[in-house]
Parts: structure tokens; C-alpha cells; sequence
């Protein structure tokens, strides 16, 4: 047993700054088994913003560092590092540190390859180092009551499953336009959510068959006036049939390529009704908005299901998952999101890519075995992990 989890934070800028506040409520409400010891960035000025943040509401200061090597070195009582940086060095920055004897939990996606995610399972499992994965989509108070519906079979048998994101974007998201950087576009970056939230709700997807399209080669620092163009080379647009192992279909569209009108529409269906997020349940006797179906789930369960699901009443996602993480490396409680988890839903994205690159279905069980990789195969080799 761990009485206080002492974390360095890896990357302090973008999504971090949701990990600092979800910390910060977790502190607030008398949460306070860890401790944010250090801040570590490439950019100097991350980390100090980060720690001047954590500093106002823990009241000790974390030390900074440019370089996980350097704090490392320095940090002799460190317990876990929360690493949110770019994709590319996911790997290299969560394996070194399993390495050196810490835990890790991790933004998402897992890696930019499967090869490079079974990598850090491997690593996990031979350090024997608690690995988690960020995939906080799915701990939202509306998930749950959605999950919780399903499997009181609200809906009776499952057919269907929409999940459906169209409009257009044309400004410059810096690394991750690029391949090298990102593994993939939107798919990958913010679609591995999604595919937790498949696996989740519905189960294992058997087989995929994709159109993976780039239509906008530029995207733009001034989008107002398409100017200051910049060329970039992930997918905009990846259009997606899903089988379920349990013959549910699925069909996944995702273009960020629309402009006009967009839309967004995300769907369960099966024989008795459905639920559509952000609207709510409706089958042929009943009819529920998601307010009305998260408070009759909230009403239904048990007070020591609620406290595990949002500890103190706290429904913030980024705090609920952290709350797990340091709970699993404190009292070696089960990760909920662990390594694998998020594999299997890396895997699901790649197979979007494979499918697209190979022109035909793929099974996902080839993706997570890495016999398919014709993808990631570039990327894989200037990884050197092939």
C-alpha cells in the first residue's frame, strides 16, 4: 500500500490543463492520497504555468524540468508521471518510465502504432507498473446511465449502432495536420474515444471496411480568409461499416471535409427503441430525455456504486479517472481503462486506416496481432520498431 502517490506531470500544456483542474477538484473535495511533485516540459514556460496552477490549491510548488531524463535522474521519490504529449512519444516517454519503477497513466491514444502500444503492454507487464489509459468519454453520468440502460435491456436486442460527425474545418491544428506526429487524423486523435465508447456500450468489432479520404491538402492560420496555408497530410474524412462480434452493424462517419450544412448524430437502436446522445431513450412504451434517463440511473444504483463511480459526488471525467489511477497504484484496486483497453481501441482506428490502405475488410483480431500493419508500416519504421 502507497499512503500518498507522489505524480510528475509530462507535457504540461493542452490537455493537461483539464488533468490539473481535475486534480484540483478531487483536492477540494478532501481527495488528498497524492501529491504533484514536479512539472516537466520541453517548453519552460508549460511547466511553469502548470505549476503555478497546482501551487494555488496544493500550497507546495512543483519542481520543474525540460527533459523526462533530467527529472528522472533527480526525482528519487516519484511514484507515477501523468504524461499528455504529443503521440509520436508516447511510447518512448511511458516505457522509459515503467522502466525507472513508475506508474503510468496516459493520454490517448495509447501509441501511433499497435506495434508501439504492445510495446508498452509488454513493458507494463514485465516491470509489473500499473498502465492506464485516459479514455475519460465514457465515465460522463450520461454514459453510464446509457450503459446502464442497455444492459437492463431497455432496448431489448441490439441491431444498430450510428455514430456520425460531419462539418467542416479548415483552420491549423499544429502537429497534429501531420502524420509523423499524430499516427492520424481526427480517426485516431479524438476517434479512439469513440472507440472506446463502441466497445463499451456494444462489445469487440469483428470486422471494419473503411474509405479513408484527405479532400483539404491545406489547412489555414488565417481560416477566415484561407490564408497562410500550410500543407498537411493526415485524413480529413473516413467513412466506416462496423460488425460487432455480437451482430450488431455499426457505420462510422467522420469528415471534417462538409461545409455547409453539418450535423451530428449518435445512435443505439435495437428491437424494442433507441437512445440518441444528447436527446435521450425512446422506445415503444416510454420515453425519456438524458436528464430524465441519468436521474432515474443515479435513483437506481447504490450509494457505494455511486461513490465508486463519482467519488464525492464529483462528475468531472478527467477527475474521476485520476481518482481511479491513484486508487489502483495506492491499493492495487482494477483499473477500469488499463493498457489493454485502450489497445483494443487503438485498434479499432487502425483498422479504419488498414482497411482504407488495403481496400477491403479487415478483422480487427489481425489488427491487435499485428499481422496487418501495410498503415503503419512507415510509421513502425521510423519508430525503428521494425
Amino acid at each position: 500500500m502507497t499512503e500518498v502517490v507522489r505524480i510528475a506531470m509530462v507535457g504540461c500544456g493542452g490537455m493537461m490543463g483539464a488533468h490539473c483542474r481535475g486534480y484540483k477538484l478531487l483536492w477540494e473535495a478532501g481527495i488528498r492520497s497524492f501529491s504533484l511533485d514536479a512539472c516537466c516540459d520541453i517548453n519552460e514556460e508549460n511547466a511553469k504555468r502548470m505549476a503555478d496552477e497546482i501551487e494555488k490549491f496544493q500550497g507546495t510548488r512543483p519542481r520543474l524540468y525540460p527533459s523526462l531524463e533530467k527529472m528522472l535522474k533527480a526525482e528519487k521519490d516519484l511514484t507515477a508521471v501523468d504524461i499528455s504529449t504529443q503521440h509520436r512519444v508516447h511510447h518512448k516517454l511511458a516505457v522509459q518510465a515503467m522502466e525507472c519503477g513508475l506508474h503510468v497513466t496516459i493520454e490517448k491514444p495509447l501509441a501511433i502504432t499497435m506495434r508501439a502500444g504492445k510495446l508498452m503492454l509488454d513493458t507494463a507487464k514485465a516491470t509489473k507498473r500499473i498502465l492506464q489509459v485516459a479514455e475519460n468519454y465514457r465515465r460522463s453520468p450520461e454514459n453510464r446511465a446509457v450503459n446502464w440502460a442497455l444492459e437492463q435491456k431497455r432496448l431489448g436486442r441490439l441491431r444498430m449502432i450510428f455514430w456520425i460527425g460531419i462539418g467542416e474545418r479548415v483552420w491549423y491544428w499544429n502537429w497534429r495536420e501531420h502524420v509523423a506526429q499524430a499516427g492520424g487524423g481526427w480517426t485516431l486523435d479524438g476517434g479512439v474515444h469513440y472507440a472506446d465508447l463502441f466497445r463499451y456500450h456494444i462489445g469487440d468489432v469483428k470486422t471494419i471496411f473503411s474509405q479513408s479520404k484527405r479532400f483539404h491538402p491545406y489547412r489555414y492560420k488565417k481560416p477566415e480568409t484561407l490564408e497562410e496555408p500550410i500543407k498537411v497530410d493526415v485524413e480529413d474524412t473516413t467513412i466506416s461499416v462496423l460488425e460487432f462480434e455480437n451482430g450488431v452493424s455499426g457505420q462510422w462517419t467522420s469528415t471534417s471535409a462538409a461545409p455547409g450544412k453539418g450535423t451530428n448524430w449518435c445512435a443505439i437502436y435495437g428491437e424494442h427503441g433507441s437512445i440518441v446522445f444528447g436527446q435521450g431513450l425512446k422506445t415503444r412504451k416510454e420515453e425519456l430525455t438524458t436528464q430524465q434517463l441519468i436521474d432515474e440511473f443515479m435513483g437506481a444504483i447504490t450509494a457505494d456504486e455511486k461513490e465508486k463511480l463519482f467519488p464525492h459526488g464529483i462528475t468531472d471525467t478527467c477527475a474521476t479517472e485520476l481518482k481511479e489511477f491513484i486508487d489502483a497504484v495506492s491499493h492495487g484496486t482494477k483499473l477500469e481503462t488499463d493498457g489493454l483497453e485502450g489497445y483494443k481501441a487503438l485498434a479499432i482506428c487502425f483498422g479504419v486506416y488498414e482497411s482504407s490502405a488495403l481496400g477491403k475488410p479487415v478483422e480487427i483480431r489481425q489488427i491487435e496481432s499485428l499481422k496487418i500493419e501495410s498503415y503503419q508500416d512507415k510509421l513502425n519504421r521510423s519508430l525503428r520498431l521494425k
